[in-house]
């Protein structure tokens, strides 16, 4: 009897053991289902946060990238207008600078030109003072031996006409004498014409005039026609 309550004792003791047991099996299963819940809840919210975390990195970063890359072109834009800004400046300097040296150039040519001018002009003018003084002296020499020439001539003329008019004289004379013995004379009453005959000769030191009929006669004394005949 005692052994059988000993029995019953051990074995409701070892139900009652199994029923803690299973009670706590029961309960640490479900403390690890909810365990399990819970990890895989924050492993769930984990991952959602880490997603979400990682959207907004990648629009964190896909917003900086755009930023960066609307600033990169923005400045490639500056860049760009400043190089062309640049670019035109020194383009307008360059040609300015090439349009200076071209003014440069041209006046330096006009000034050489007018110089080259001014030089030849004066050059002319020297040349023509020069040839004006050598034309004034040859003609001073021309004036000077034509004067000479002149004076020559004149004198071995009056010798001439004097040797000449001393043979005419003479010859005159001749002539004179000649027709004092040949030629007859024959007075007249006629007047002298208003309008004087051709003189074709002389006789007696009066001039011989020839009527228009051929008639010769000279002016006498009285202002009569005293008419020559062979």
């Amino acid at each position: 009897m005692k052994k059988s309550i000993l029995l019953l004792f051990a074995l409701l003791l070892s139900v009652v053991s199994h029923a803690q047991t299973a009670t706590e099996a029961k309960k640490t299963k479900k403390a690890a289902t909810e365990k399990t819940a819970k990890a895989k809840e924050k492993v769930t919210k984990a991952k959602a946060e880490a997603a979400e975390e990682k959207a907004a990195t990648a629009k964190e970063k896909s917003k900086s990238a755009k930023e960066k890359t609307t600033a990169a072109k923005e400045k490639a834009t500056k860049a760009k207008a400043e190089a062309a800004e640049v670019k035109a400046e020194k383009s307008s300097a360059a040609k300015e600078k090439a349009t200076a040296t071209k003014e440069k150039a041209t006046t330096a040519k006009e000034k050489a030109t007018k110089a080259k001018a001014e030089v030849a002009e004066a050059k002319a003018e020297k040349a023509n003072a020069i040839k004006e003084k050598a034309t004034a002296k040859k003609e001073k020499t021309d004036t000077a031996k034509e004067k000479a020439t002149a004076a020559k001539e004149k004198m071995t003329k009056s010798k001439a006409d004097a040797v000449a008019s001393k043979s005419e004289t003479v010859k005159e004379k001749a002539t004179t004498t000649k027709a004092k013995a040949t030629k007859t004379v024959k007075e007249t009453n006629e007047k002298a014409p208003k309008v004087a005959d051709k003189v074709t000769g002389e006789y007696n030191g009066k001039k011989v005039y020839t009527g228009p009929r051929g008639g010769k006669y000279y002016i006498n004394a009285n202002g009569n026609k005293t008419y020559i005949q062979d």
